[in-house]
């Protein structure tokens, strides 16, 4: 793979959350000449610490991808652009419906606009969400599952979806998009549990906190380490036949929230776990168990995760345990912003 991305250039929106962060600094190793943009909406993710070691080797934009004007100069010339931009909050999208769908539809389709415009040969990976499906009628889900999403964010991210695939069929334009399940791993939000549980419960975990599982904790998921899937971004990308698509990713290690928790236990000694009722406004927008069929993906790019549950969990623990004071609270500094 470090021929294909060597001396190329790559354009990671949302370059300072938490997955573009992660993907940059791969990138960067491969040698690619890598751009980031970021909005730096307050508490969305992005992190001018998530930067550290590969700051001097990256150029940031810091901009909203809606904006056609500050787009144009950067998506030019571009070989790839991973769009990873997004509002992630299930929670948030219900309160604020329509910032969700200017976020995560209007903005998308306005840079696919764009890349239209000025860089039609780009190679465009969207990350899509498992959240699209909604409940599962069935398990595991697969890509011919029903499209029937319980929140705003997931409909929001279906409109993403189906326009990125739209401007492939109608317009040539050479887009993919992967439903990532639950990612997790270093330079993660951590400041409030809007984004998923899985932050939370590690910042409980590093607090020697407690964890309130909503229920009996038994709802299952499928979870992937960020390196594993920062491998399936790289290999949308340079995998031609997957071009036109959407995929599942997945995990075959299929676990309930309460074995996280315990999981977490286990490395972090002093940390509790408790059962308690389901929040109202939450309960609403459950989907139970989810856990994805990842053939579609694994066929077409040899693609299968090999981080284990465990393992990712204390390589996270770790990366927080060193550099805990950059994550609580937020800071953004240290960026070298391009007009």
């Amino acid at each position: 793979m470090e021929d294909v991305f060597h001396g190329k250039r790559c354009l990671i929106t949302g370059g300072l959350g938490f997955i573009g962060s992660n993907l940059a600094h791969r990138l960067v190793g491969l040698g690619a000449r890598v751009h980031l943009v970021d909005s730096l909406v307050e508490g969305h993710g992005g992190n001018s610490f998530n930067l550290a070691g590969i700051a001097a080797s990256v150029d940031v934009t810091v901009a909203d991808i809606g904006d056609a004007i500050q787009m144009r100069p950067v998506v030019a010339g571009q070989d790839y652009i991973f769009n990873l931009a997004g509002q992630v909050s299930h929670i948030d999208s219900m309160r604020d419906p329509l910032q969700d769908l200017d976020i995560n539809a209007r903005a998308p389709l306005a840079l696919l606009e764009v890349c239209r415009e000025v860089n039609p040969d780009a190679v465009i990976v969207y990350t899509s969400t498992r959240q699209l499906y909604g409940k599962p009628a069935y398990l595991p889900v697969d890509e011919r599952h029903p499209i029937r999403p319980v929140d705003v964010n997931g409909v929001s991210n279906v409109a993403g979806e189906m326009f990125h695939l739209l401007y492939h069929d109608v317009y040539g334009l050479k887009t993919v998009s992967l439903r990532l399940t639950n990612t997790y791993g270093p330079r993660m939000l951590l400041h409030h549990n809007r984004q998923g549980f899985l932050a939370w419960f590690v910042r409980q975990a590093l607090e020697r906190g407690t964890i309130s599982l909503f229920g009996d904790g038994g709802q299952r998921r499928d979870l992937n380490e960020v390196e594993d899937a920062l491998d399936a971004l790289l290999l949308a990308a340079s995998t031609p036949a997957c071009l036109g698509h959407a995929f599942n990713l997945g995990h075959p290690e299929v676990v309930s929230l309460k074995q996280i928790a315990l999981a977490l236990a286990e490395l972090a000694p002093g940390l509790t776990v408790e059962c308690v009722p389901w929040p109202e406004e939450k309960k609403r927008i459950d989907i139970g168990d989810y856990f994805a069929d990842f053939s579609a993906f694994r066929q077409a790019t040899g693609w299968s995760p090999k981080v284990g549950l465990k393992d990712g969990l204390a390589r996270m623990l770790a990366y927080y345990d060193i550099h805990r004071a950059e994550y609580f609270p937020e800071p953004h500094r240290g960026l070298r912003i391009l007009p």
